[in-house]
Formats: structure tokens, C-alpha cells, sequence
């Protein structure tokens, strides 16, 4: 990550370098090991933070600091950097949720005190996965002007009603698990309908999981007619589209692509609807209960005896994986495959999950915990960039700079692997697998039966 300059009074330029060359270094937490991305003149290059660099930064600052456009957050010694959690931590989505937020306490624990300060959670924050709970977070989050970043949200309609307020503020939002298209861009240099500046995300675009289900379905199982049933919100929906577009790019049908409500418990009409198009598969990107009622009533419904059904990440949990309905699905998601990636705070993904395990007594219920951790340890080390500290001890935080740091994010170590973020805020690795329920609810997370890269997938995605 390049290292932000601040402007200083030119009264005080030769008086500063001076000083930067011969300055002491500080006490700093846990980033002073992580990649930071300062850049020689001629070349993007990868550097590590030192604490001779984090001094001459501090010195620059000691007599004037100027903030960016979108101002900056000062903080008096002794105080909080406050960043906020926003995952769905009740409802029927908490499964998602709170692995998510406990993934976040770790990495702020493992990364330690910035510039001497602490970091603070605050209160989490519920999106309930949805648009109403998503703006009622957010406008929680803005009211308090301390706040710098967030980690968030869960779910994708969330973040539709929360990212412009977050980002109108001048924070900076990093989602682990939004996945929507609209909500970056469609990956050939087109934002999305829902993009706002200062939003992140550390999970794949959808894009690539539709991409990777199409390629599997279509070449791998050999069918070429599906169905695609979504439930109308951003993230459901968005999947839907990029399979049938991807699906039909590679010479398969989606014959019939249609809707549940939520909150819909009988489902026979829709699965009456599709039956009388004969798909060969049905891919249904939800999530529970209604996914719970599609399994259940489909055995009733003639003519989709034999269909071939497809999930994704949404109801790859153990509670709908334990129906027996279930057994012999497929499920879309990120690849879990982490291997020996490792985090910049040393931390990679055997290490985490034994943790985990020790401290909650289970493993994380959903998918999206790495790339948690990943989130909020780019935050953290984005605010370690490009925090300064004045002679008094006051720590500036500047919002326009927060957020160059992490637009130039490159070659990031994080245990979902390298992390890179393009200009739309999408950051995460984009690796998709497809993994089959054979009947063992634990097993069937890790029973990949088709992976996939973005260099698999990109011409499909792009058409190049």
C-alpha cells in the first residue's frame, strides 16, 4: 500500500526533514510486521512498514497537519480508534453473522494498539439482513463521528441501504460476505447500480461464482437446460442472473428464471411453474427457511424427480446440510482450500480454526470467516499507514487518505490469499469451488468436486 502525504506549512519543510532523519522510533502495535504498499518512484513494489518509516511519518505531521476533502479524525491521547462491526447477529441469517464478527475481534486482538492507541469495537451492530436493517445500522454508525471504518455487512441488501450512508460520510466500509455484482461492478470497468466510494469487499463478486456454477453444470455434468430461483434480493437475485448469463454464454438454457417471496412457506407453485419447463437442474441461490421448503415440497411436485439441485453459500450451513432432503445437492461458494496462506499477523487457516474451536466450542458456521479476518486486518493496516501523531500526542486519521491507501492495495497477504483491490472495491481472490453432500453434514463443506480460479472464469465473465 502506498504511503499517503500530508501537506505541511512550507515554513517548517527544511525544519522537518531534519527531524524525520533523526527521529527515534515509537512504540506501534502488531502492523509494524504487515505489508504496507509505499512504491519506489519507477516501480509498484510491496514494502514493509519499519518503525524508522512510521517516525519519519510522524515527524512530517508535528507541526501542521492539513486534512483531505473528506476531512479526518482527530483523536486525543489515550483514546479509541473506533471501527464498528454490522453482520446479521439475530434472525435467521445469524449464522452468517457471528463467525463473522467474532473472525473480527480476533484480528483486531492479533493486530494490537495503533500509534499507542487501542482499537474499539463499540456496540456491534445488526443489519438483520436486509434493507431496513441495514439503514438503520448505518445511520447509527455516521451519527458518531469518531467512527472510521466498518466491517460489514453481511448480506448484500444490507449493504445497499447502508454503504451510501456510510460512504457520504466519508468512512470506509469492507464487507466479508457481500457478494452482489451491483454493488462493485460488472467487471469490465462498469460500476455497479449500488456502487458507493469508500466500499470494500474481501469476498468474491458473484460474478464468478455464477461463472463457476455455469462452467460446472454445463461441462462437468453435461446438462444444458436449468431453472434459476431467486428471492428478489440483491444478492439472490444478482447470483441468479450472472449463472443464466454465463449458462447461456457457454450454449445452455435457463428455461424458466423466477422468484420466491420471503416468508413464503408453500412452495408448489413455483416448483409446479418450473417442472412445466423440464429443466435438467435447478439452481437456487437462497437462503433458509425458504431454501428449507424448496427441498422439502420438491419430491411432491411431478416431473422434477430427477432434477439436479444446486445451492450456494447462502444454505451451505450445517442446519439445512442436515436435512435429508439434502443429501446429493451441490453447493456454490468461495474455495476454502486456504493451504499455508498466511495473514500478515502470521495467522493462517489451521491456526485460526483451532482457535476458534477452543474459544466457541464449534467451527465457524458459515464460509465468510477468513475472509473476515482479511477484512479487518486491511482496515487496520490501511489506518496504520496513514495515521500521524503530532508533538502533543494527538493522532490525526485522515478520511480521503484512509481511503487512497486502501484503493491502492496490491499483493496484500491474507489467509483467503493474495489480496488486490481494482478500482471498484473489489478486493477478494475471486477462487469458487462446487462441493456435493453425500449424506455427512461436516463432511460436505469440504467435499470439492469442482474449483475454479479468475483466470478460469474471467473471459466467460468479460467475453474475452
Amino acid at each position: 500500500m502506498r504511503k499517503y502525504r500530508y501537506q505541511v506549512l512550507m515554513l517548517f519543510a527544511i525544519a522537518l526533514v531534519a527531524a524525520a532523519c533523526g527521529a527515534d522510533g515509537d512504540d506501534v502495535g502488531a502492523g509494524d510486521t504487515t505489508t504496507a504498499t509505499e512504491a519506489p518512484a519507477a516501480e509498484e513494489t510491496t514494502a514493509t512498514t519499519t518503525p524508522a518509516e512510521t517516525t519519519a511519518t510522524t515527524e512530517e505531521m508535528m507541526d501542521e497537519f492539513v486534512a483531505g476533502p473528506l476531512g479526518a479524525v482527530e483523536l486525543a491521547p489515550g483514546e479509541d480508534i473506533q471501527i464498528r462491526s454490522l453482520q446479521a447477529i439475530s434472525g435467521p441469517v445469524a449464522f452468517l453473522g457471528i463467525p463473522n464478527q467474532n473472525a473480527t475481534q480476533f484480528a483486531i486482538d492479533d493486530y494490537g494498539p495503533i500509534r499507542g492507541l487501542n482499537v474499539s469495537l463499540g456496540t456491534p451492530l445488526d443489519d438483520l439482513c436486509s434493507a431496513e436493517g441495514g439503514q438503520a445500522a448505518g445511520q447509527t454508525i455516521v451519527a458518531d463521528e469518531k467512527v472510521i471504518g466498518v466491517i460489514g455487512t453481511s448480506c448484500s441488501g444490507a449493504a445497499v441501504a447502508a454503504a451510501p450512508l456510510i460512504s457520504a460520510a466519508g468512512m470506509v466500509i469492507i464487507s466479508p460476505s457481500n457478494t452482489s455484482p451491483a454493488l462493485t461492478s460488472d467487471m469490465q470497468g462498469n460500476a455497479g447500480t449500488d456502487y458507493n466510494p469508500g466500499y470494500y469487499r474481501t469476498a468474491h463478486n458473484d460474478l464468478f461464482q455464477g461463472a463457476g456454477v455455469a462452467k460446472f453444470v454445463f461441462e462437468d455434468l453435461g446438462l444444458t437446460t436449468a431453472a434459476a430461483i431467486h428471492d428478489g434480493d440483491p444478492y439472490t437475485n444478482g447470483l441468479a442472473a450472472a449463472f443464466q448469463t454465463a449458462f447461456e454464454a457457454l450454449g445452455g438454457e435457463v428455461v424458466v428464471f423466477t422468484a420466491v417471496n420471503k416468508g413464503d412457506t408453500d412452495m408448489t407453485a413455483v416448483l409446479s411453474e418450473v417442472a412445466g419447463f423440464s429443466p435438467e437442474a435447478i439452481y437456487f441461490p437462497i437462503f433458509q427457511p425458504e431454501g428449507d421448503f424448496i427441498v422439502q415440497q420438491i419430491g411432491s411436485v411431478s416431473g422434477l424427480e430427477d432434477v439436479t439441485l444446486i445451492g450456494a453459500d447462502g444454505l451451505l450451513v450445517s442446519e439445512f446440510l442436515e436435512l435429508p432432503e439434502t443429501t446429493g445437492m451441490y453447493f456454490s461458494g468461495p474455495d476454502l482450500a486456504f493451504g499455508d496462506n498466511t495473514s500478515s499477523t502470521g495467522v493462517n487457516a489451521e491456526a485460526f480454526l483451532a482457535r476458534y474451536e477452543a474459544e466457541f466450542n464449534e467451527l465457524p458456521s458459515a464460509a465468510f470467516w477468513a475472509h473476515s479476518y482479511d477484512a479487518t486486518i486491511l482496515l487496520l493496516t490501511a489506518i496504520d499507514a496513514v495515521a500521524v501523531e503530532s508533538e502533543d500526542g494527538t493522532v490525526y486519521i485522515d478520511r480521503q487518505a484512509l481511503r487512497d491507501e486502501l484503493d491502492a492495495t496490491t499483493d496484500f497477504p491474507g489467509i483467503i490469499g493474495t489480496i488486490t483491490c481494482d478500482a471498484f472495491g473489489d478486493c477478494g481472490a475471486q477462487r469458487i469451488a462446487v462441493v456435493l453432500h453425500e449424506g455427512d453434514a461436516v463432511a460436505a463443506t469440504s467435499n470439492v468436486v469442482y474449483s475454479a480460479t479468475r483466470e478460469d472464469l474471467i473471459d466467460l465473465i468479460t467475453g474475452g
